[in-house]
């Protein structure tokens, strides 16, 4: 097994209610589950071949509950990567030299029976964790925008934090609100003021690392 390792950003929009039931062990709020996932990649490795500075996103669709698989699923890789890079993170993100459910890729992929040919083109994106705000963008594929939760009188934003200590994504997520469309791709989505979150990412083929 290639060893990797990824530290950095991941905002994701789904089309669920806020705080997304998945993220809580139920069903999720309309019955299935829809999904555009970015990934800002600070620095890693896949073996020996550098992964610093690049980007990825996934758009995923599964009829029911991810568990019980059907899905379909689209990669999204930054245009910029080489050959081996390019590969690198096609892997990582279809569940290979990943230990058995350790991650959330090794997951969608299992439960993605369907894979679309995969993309490389730029990704835009700017986005801030602490705030709950930004966007990531593929010309031509999707947009997504998030922000604040909003006070539910008030109108002001509303934090909430989600806190997995044994999860296969993150340890620690800000909870946001955000809007998502496709514009083209094999995937079409479009939510409105449903779940999103911002999380940092510390992750190998073994699981999440740290507390």
């Amino acid at each position: 097994m290639t060893e990797w390792k990824i530290e950095g950003e991941e905002l994701a929009n789904c089309n669920c209610n806020f705080g997304c039931p998945c993220q809580f062990s139920v069903l999720p709020t309309t019955g299935n589950c829809e999904a555009v996932v970015v990934y800002d990649i600070e620095k890693g490795h896949y073996g020996n071949t550098r992964l610093d500075g690049l980007r990825a996103a996934g758009v995923y669709y599964w009829p029911g509950p991810i568990h019980e698989g059907n899905g379909q699923m689209q990669i999204i890789i930054d245009e910029r990567a080489d050959a081996e890079q390019r590969a690198a993170l096609e892997a990582i993100m279809k569940g290979e030299d990943t230990d058995e459910m350790a991650t959330m890729w090794y997951v969608y992929s299992a439960m993605a029976p369907k894979k679309f040919e995969t993309l490389f083109v730029p990704i835009e994106l700017d986005w801030d964790r602490e705030e709950r705000t930004g966007h990531a963008r593929v010309k031509g594929v999707f947009d997504v925008e998030v922000g604040p939760i909003p006070n539910i009188v008030s109108g002001l934003p509303h934090r909430a934090m989600i806190q997995l200590p044994n999860g296969f994504e993150y340890r620690s997520a800000e909870a946001a609100s955000g809007t998502a469309r496709t514009t083209g791709g094999a995937i079409s989505l479009a939510f409105d003021a449903t779940h999103a979150h911002l999380a940092h990412l510390n992750i190998s083929g073994h699981g999440v690392i740290g507390a």
